[in-house]
């Protein structure tokens, strides 16, 4: 079984950058499709970006696609979400996502098995 422990969430201004980083542990953390999801207050849980467990397949919300990248580093058991030109909208607790690694991106929270705590971020205007 992994575990997941998300980092680098925090306060930016619009237009702002930042990098989470969710660090698995488990000797199998590498075979695990991996995926970053938000949720902002009174609102559900939605999908930002996935990765597979080899790396070459990724996927974006419409709503991120061109300014967040998502990358692993299998090596590190790491998986980042690198955020940029960041919106007030993107104020969220994020969370990193575990599900058993095949060639398919997962894009719906109930595909997969393990998260981690989330971390917050939050966008000021």
């Amino acid at each position: 079984q992994v575990q997941l422990v998300e980092s680098g969430g925090g306060l930016v201004q619009a237009g702002d950058s930042l990098r989470l980083s969710c660090a698995a542990s488990g000797r199998t953390a590498s075979s695990y499709n991996m995926g970053w999801f938000r949720q902002a207050p009174g609102k559900e849980r939605e999908f930002v970006a996935a990765i597979t467990w080899s790396g070459g397949r990724k996927d974006y919300a419409d709503s991120v696609n061109g300014r967040f990248t998502i990358s692993r580093d299998n090596s590190k058991n790491t998986v980042n979400l690198q955020m940029s030109s960041l919106k007030p909208e993107d104020t969220a607790v994020y969370y990193c996502a575990a599900a058993i690694g095949t060639w398919r991106i997962y894009t719906r929270p109930n595909e997969y098995t393990t998260w981690g705590q989330g971390t917050q971020v939050t966008v000021s205007s």
